[in-house]
């Protein structure tokens, strides 16, 4: 009998089906889901099991830079410039911050405990760069929205492209230090900037036609155009060795703002975008290894370290000097930890520039991912939760049922088909008010008006609630009624939020079942609700969205069938 040797379509099969096993677990121990595929693929990766032939992943490799191009244009397709422009104002100065504090603090750090210099910058670059679809894609789970979730977002893209200049540059200052410089100076900057400038044309020119034939072609073919865009330019990226990051960054933002169907067309790519998430991160985690881990040594311990302080302290500091709220202060850094991609392919880039270079350097880069993106994860949830920025219900979000009540469940279900009766859905709901909370602190009755539009502008709903000095509800600001307030010139410096509120007596409170703001929303227009303390005076602890109290009941419901 021959050896058997799996074909790669049952490899594909194998680490799909633990990745949905992997899954069910997440939720039962409250993971996000990204840390479990990870973990996942470690397990039946070569570090463990040994499960998945090395060939096989070389041959996924193709749809995992999908799967990275696709993140990468969701990521850009959320930046208007109007929006750039926005959150440019506030994030620019932190991500300068934590780039210069990272590549700083791990610099210093590595030279401090014995590294070489070379060696010492090299990885000071390359501890800017944040994962792209590790962080975006665990916003995407948890639904989140808010100040943090918004800086997230512009301070990864701006790390990763930080990162490939800093990287490029850095490399030519080694060179020309060790007076290994090839050729002239110029000619390398020259080829460094046609690089990032040949890849910004191609993301303009992808974007361009993605929004003009998503403009042109039936909705039913936009996948197609899509995919065959991406694929495309994936191939020419890699023909032309020019770093294919940018260029779908750059498609994203272009279509962001030459497409009147930008929504739209990133809920399309989600149809495939979920599927090929789940294939990246359990291939990722094959990839990491523990030996690697351990034997990054205290280098590697030392680069770990410093990478977390450099992070946390610069968005810290440069947060507090620039009054940014608490939750940017203290959770902004957290959601940055991430490492893989970006990383890991500039390491090899090094390793293939200069062996004897890049082989520590990669050694340690692959052995401190193994770490960061088991705790990325983890701590991009507890900056969520911790910041109010996704629902307790949303992180928390599991079936109710034991396997024994499943499978009475499938038994009913087959007698209600046999019998042509329909099982009554139950009208009891385990999801509380308090699971739904997003928290804000509200508008104070005296912000002005200029401090009410700054308000607006960050919130992604149509009513704010108004407090006075204790934190009590004394009314609502509904959008629609600012219209004729809008284009007063005087409004800025005479019209005080109390002057805008309309009374309101609609109130949850946290201990009330979610059914209870389901009753409220039937009868409102207002896309929120104000949730409060019992005690006298009340005091506001946030509010529930309509969309967030139908998402929860609909998925309980669910897992009752």
């Amino acid at each position: 009998m021959t050896d058997f040797h799996l074909h790669i379509s049952g490899t594909l099969g194998l680490l799909l089906g633990v990745c949905l096993a992997a899954g069910v677990f997440a939720d039962l121990l409250y993971l996000p889901k990204v840390t479990a595929y990870l973990l996942v693929g470690l397990l039946v990766g070569p570090s463990l099991l040994d499960w998945v032939p090395g060939e096989h992943l070389e041959m996924l490799e193709p749809l995992l830079m999908l799967a990275m191009a696709i993140v990468l244009f969701n990521l850009g397709s959320e930046f208007t410039f109007t929006k750039f422009r926005r959150v440019a104002k506030r994030c620019l100065v932190l991500s300068a911050a934590e780039i210069f504090a990272t590549a700083t603090l791990v610099t210093v750090g590595l030279l401090m405990f014995g590294a070489s210099p070379s060696m010492a910058l090299l990885l000071g670059c390359l501890a800017v760069a944040t994962a792209p679809a590790t962080t975006i894609l665990v916003l995407k789970e948890f639904r989140s929205e808010g100040p943090v979730t918004e800086s997230t977002g512009f301070l990864v893209a701006m790390n990763n492209f930080a990162c490939i200049l800093m990287f490029e540059f850095g490399f030519l200052a080694i060179q020309l230090i060790q007076g290994k410089m090839e050729t002239p100076l110029g000619e390398q900057l020259l080829s460094v900037v046609t690089d990032i400038v040949g890849s910004c044309l191609l993301g303009i020119a992808g974007g361009l036609l993605v929004s003009y034939g998503c403009g042109l072609l039936n909705s039913k073919r936009w996948l197609v155009l899509l995919v065959a865009t991406t694929t495309f330019l994936l191939g020419l990226t890699e023909s032309l060795h020019i770093p294919y990051l940018l260029t779908f960054f750059v498609m994203g933002v272009t279509v962001a703002n030459t497409s009147d169907y930008k929504s739209k067309i990133a809920d399309e790519l989600d149809h495939l975008s979920g599927l090929l998430a789940v294939l990246f991160f359990a291939v990722h985690g094959t990839g990491l290894d523990i030996g690697q881990f351990l034997a990054a040594g205290i280098l590697g311990a030392v680069y770990i370290v410093f990478r977390i302080a450099g992070k946390w302290i610069g968005v810290y500091v440069a947060a507090r000097v620039t009054k940014q709220p608490m939750e940017v202060r203290h959770w902004l850094g957290a959601c940055l930890m991430a490492q893989a991609g970006a990383a890991i392919a500039l390491s090899a880039i090094a390793v293939q520039r200069n062996p004897e270079l890049g082989k520590p350097v990669q050694d340690i880069i692959l052995g401190s991912v193994v770490l960061f993106e088991i705790i990325g994860p983890l701590l991009i949830r507890k900056s969520l939760l911790e910041t109010g920025e996704v629902p307790l219900a949303q992180a928390i979000n599991h079936t109710t049922r034991t396997p024994m009540e499943q499978f009475r469940s499938v038994v009913d279900r087959f007698r209600s088909s046999m019998d042509g009766r329909e099982i009554a859905p139950s009208k009891n709901s385990r999801v509380k008010v308090s699971d739904l909370i997003r928290k804000t602190s509200g508008i104070h009755q005296s912000a002005n008006f200029d401090e009410v539009v700054d308000h607006i502008e960050h919130s992604h709903d149509n009513t704010y609630p108004v407090v006075d000095d204790k934190f009590s509800v004394v009314g609502v600001i509904r959008y629609p009624l600012l219209s004729d307030v809008m284009f007063d010139l005087s409004a800025s410096t005479l019209v005080r939020a109390e002057d805008l509120i309309s009374v309101s007596d609609v109130i949850l409170h946290p201990d009330e079942p979610a059914t209870r703001a389901f009753e409220l929303f039937q009868n409102e227009t207002d896309d929120c609700i104000p949730v409060v303390t019992r005690n006298n005076p009340s005091e506001l602890l946030g509010v529930v969205r309509r969309s967030d109290v139908v998402h929860a009941l609909i998925s309980q419901r669910r897992n009752k069938r």
